[in-house]
């Protein structure tokens, strides 16, 4: 279970270690988007935040249920008390750090798409969120740092922890 903010490199690095432990990956904001039938910016511009976050916990709920394999959280999941204590009894948290301005940059491509970050200074938005998510972050069983290695070399790092074998 890979957890983080926004542009931290849950799905990227969560397909190739996936991948590499030859096991299924699930992005749990496209299972949201399939779901409700509609882009996670439209959920929280027709609903707003509040409703987007119980389809949110709903989702992983039924994906915790699921088989094994490897699922990357959105930014804001892990964040609520109960989908982190559902991660904590069905799953190996980690958690991917990556610093600001990695994230600045990577964000920036798809910033549209990304509703807490849609307007003003990107900058500010994810400083502050950094500083609100940190310490509910660092809960999870592992951390590892995301921002300059590529994917796959965060994979092997991943799988390096986790004590497992290449494949």
């Amino acid at each position: 279970m890979l957890v983080g903010l926004m542009g931290a490199g849950k799905t990227s690095v969560g397909r190739r270690l996936a991948k590499l432990l030859d096991t299924g990956f699930v992005d749990a904001d496209e299972e949201i988007v399939a779901a409700a039938g509609m882009s996670i910016a439209d959920i929280f511009a027709t609903y707003g935040e509040p409703v987007f976050r119980d389809l949110e916990r709903r989702v992983i709920a039924r994906l915790l249920e699921g088989p094994p394999g490897v699922l990357a959280l959105g930014g804001g999941a892990f964040v609520d008390p109960g989908t982190r204590a559902r991660v904590k009894e069905r799953a190996i948290s980690i958690w991917l750090d990556a610093d600001l301005d990695t994230l600045v940059e990577r964000t920036s491509r798809k910033r549209a798409s990304r509703p807490l970050l849609k307007d003003g200074d990107l900058r500010a938005k994810l400083e502050t969120l950094m500083a609100e998510r940190r310490p509910i972050y660092a809960e999870a069983d592992l951390r590892v740092e995301s921002g300059s290695l590529p994917p796959e070399a965060i994979a092997r790092r991943i799988l390096d922890l986790l004590g497992s074998e290449e494949r």
